[in-house]
């Protein structure tokens, strides 16, 4: 396996297996020293849990950067999670020259055709700014459309998506992973959109999700592209490890809070033979 440094900036939720709480131990797992710069630290993550506790860490990513600045300190790759505010975003770009490699940016601001709890188009706008730096962005279909002011849909067609790529790259984009792909109701999958060729992996969709399969794929993605894998392999790699995690979850309600993950780290560690 290839030994790089990665830098991923997201918030640690320190229970509810999400953010850098899955970034840190897949990245680790797939070979790579994993730097890690909290945007914030909360109790918990924010779904389902009430009364959680949230500590701002927001102006501490200039005086980090200002350090490593004067360290030397460069990375490999950045990969950017849920940012909470536009002034994060603006902080997070500030950190790209720092980067040797890609930039992956993982737009974590909604799903199922709404933003997350507060945020606003000029989050969306400031978050579009950071995607066109971007080598590979990680959008779901949701956060594609707020992107590009492309109306969302619930059911569409091939020609839909390509217009949403389309629209994509013209704001800046130079290779898109579109998650949640469904042409069927029996199937979903995932777009890799790289040097203007389309490629489409498909597999099954399992009854239930679960929480934070969007920061597990993203991880795992970014773990293999750094291993030497191309584009359409990591992202099926990727998806391939996430379908395992969300079936170990299904049979524990109890479990509602995360996808059990850690238990088919081997499985994601093979793959990347």
């Amino acid at each position: 396996m290839a030994y790089k440094k990665v830098l991923t900036v997201q918030d640690i939720s320190c229970v509810g297996q999400c953010s850098l709480t899955v970034a840190l131990p897949i990245l680790s797992a797939c070979g790579h020293e994993t730097c890690v710069l909290p945007s914030a630290v909360l109790s918990t993550h924010t779904y389902g849990f009430k009364g959680f506790t949230f500590a701002d860490l927001t102006e501490e990513i200039p005086k980090i950067n200002a350090h490593w600045q004067k360290e030397g300190i460069t990375f490999d790759c950045l990969y950017t999670g849920y940012l909470g505010s536009t002034k994060q975003i603006e902080y997070v770009s500030d950190l790209i020259p720092l980067v040797k490699g890609k930039v992956v940016v993982d737009p974590a601001m909604a799903d199922n055709g709404n933003l997350y709890y507060g945020f606003d188009d000029a989050f969306v706008k400031q978050m579009a700014k950071l995607c066109a730096k971007s080598d590979y962005l990680l959008p779901n279909i949701t956060e594609a459309c707020f992107l590009t002011g492309v109306e969302y849909k619930q059911e569409y067609d091939k020609a839909y998506i390509d217009l949403i790529l389309q629209k994509l790259v013209e704001i800046g984009c130079k290779n898109v992973i579109l998650t949640g792909v469904s042409y069927t109701p029996e199937t979903t999958g995932v777009v890799v959109f790289e040097n203007g060729e389309y490629k489409y992996y498909e597999h099954k969709k399992m009854p239930k999700g679960a929480h934070g399969t969007g920061d597990i794929y993203a991880s795992a993605f970014v773990g293999a592209l750094l291993n030497g894998k191309d584009a359409f392999t990591s992202a099926s790699i990727a998806a391939n490890y996430v379908l395992d995690c969300i079936a170990k979850t299904q049979d524990h309600p109890e479990h509602w809070y995360g996808a059990i993950f850690e238990p088919s780290l081997p499985k994601l560690i093979e793959a990347l033979k």
